[in-house]
């Protein structure tokens, strides 16, 4: 088998410091959803994602690709927020086999009166401490380690990348004056 290709003393610091925030980061933002709210990170990531879909609809298979969660995953916490009221599930119109999930008015309104607090604990906790260009360093390290973990996942998530994107982004002047806030169209984590 060969000897390990181990850490090097500047990649292990690197990868501790990583794990750190992978371990910590979840349960800060799963805390302040469920102080202020009730909910839990990925049933608001759930919503968030419905909330930004034409007529907030979703086939389930998209939806699981943009919160990077298996089918199962993904049904059981639907499963949660169809108790709550604020999804439903339909049969998707262009294939009667699959199901659509449809954020619901009551949904919207949850998620509207939630999203302020979970986007100042984002804010605090991830942007602030870091300046504008390790932002954009933050994404390229993560679009990377993401692209790698696509290629090899055996939980059987569904890739993102694999899967054709709902809507094509849109430009300000496509957006409906109601989702206008301060002259750009805010979603639930921020601009759109």
């Amino acid at each position: 088998m060969g000897t390990p290709n181990w850490l090097d003393h500047s990649e292990l610091p690197a990868w501790l410091t990583f794990i750190a925030v992978v371990e910590r980061l979840p349960r800060q933002l799963d805390a302040q959803l469920q102080r202020d709210a009730g909910d839990t990170h990925f049933e608001y990531m759930a919503m968030a994602m419905l909330s930004d879909a034409p007529d907030r609809s979703l086939r389930m298979t998209r939806l699981a690709a943009l919160t990077h969660s298996t089918l199962p995953r993904l049904s059981h916490v639907l499963a949660r927020l169809v108790e709550r009221g604020y999804v439903r599930r339909v049969p998707c119109p262009e294939d009667k086999r699959a199901t659509n999930a449809v954020l619901t008015e009551a949904g919207w309104t949850h998620l509207q009166a939630v999203a302020p607090g979970h986007v100042a604990t984002v804010r605090t906790l991830v942007i602030d401490p870091l300046s504008p260009e390790q932002v954009s360093q933050l994404r390229t390290i993560g679009e990377s380690i993401l692209g790698r973990l696509e290629d090899c996942d055996p939980t059987g998530a569904i890739p993102t990348s694999r899967v054709t994107p709902a809507v094509a982004p849109r430009d300000i002047g496509d957006t409906p004056a109601d989702d206008l806030v301060a002259g750009v169209r805010e979603g639930p984590l921020g601009e759109v």
